[in-house]
């Protein structure tokens, strides 16, 4: 069962309370890819006055997320197996865009990768990230 951007939006709002503050939203979504974008504060800076890893994580596994559920539908118990991301230059104190894209789906595991940049800036990519997921079976019905 797909689901619309607006569905995976509301779905986030719902479920992920918690993410508001991060100010997450979908730009783009369309069949094997996913655009998300989240607003950065002070909160989510590190000394030096750059974005945080854990941001720059969370990120690239919510993009990861959205998009896999985007294609299975509203499947919460979907999670991540597996996250490496390559830090590849530092982020400016300003919004971010993770792009996801699906390398491959299966039955039982999904893999994306993220491109993270900087919002305005044009010197590449900040971080680099390949994201597994554990797709849980189907429940049956009796």
């Amino acid at each position: 069962m797909r689901m619309t951007k607006d569905e995976l939006q509301a779905f986030l709002a719902r479920e992920f309370p918690q993410m508001a503050p991060m100010s997450m939203r979908i730009e783009h979504f369309e069949g094997d890819s996913l655009r998300l974008s989240i607003g950065v504060n002070d909160s989510h800076l590190r000394p030096g006055g750059t974005v945080s890893g854990p941001t720059l994580m969370t990120l690239a596994d919510c993009a990861a997320y959205l998009l896999l559920l985007g294609q299975i539908g509203p499947v919460a118990l979907a999670v991540t197996t597996n996250l490496n991301i390559n830090f590849l230059r530092k982020p400016e104190p300003t919004g971010l865009v993770g792009e996801a894209r699906m390398l491959k789906r299966g039955k039982t595991l999904a893999v994306m990768d993220v491109l993270i940049h900087s919002e305005g800036q044009d010197a590449g990519p900040v971080a680099h990230a390949t994201v597994t997921y554990a797709i849980p079976p189907a429940r049956k019905t009796t």
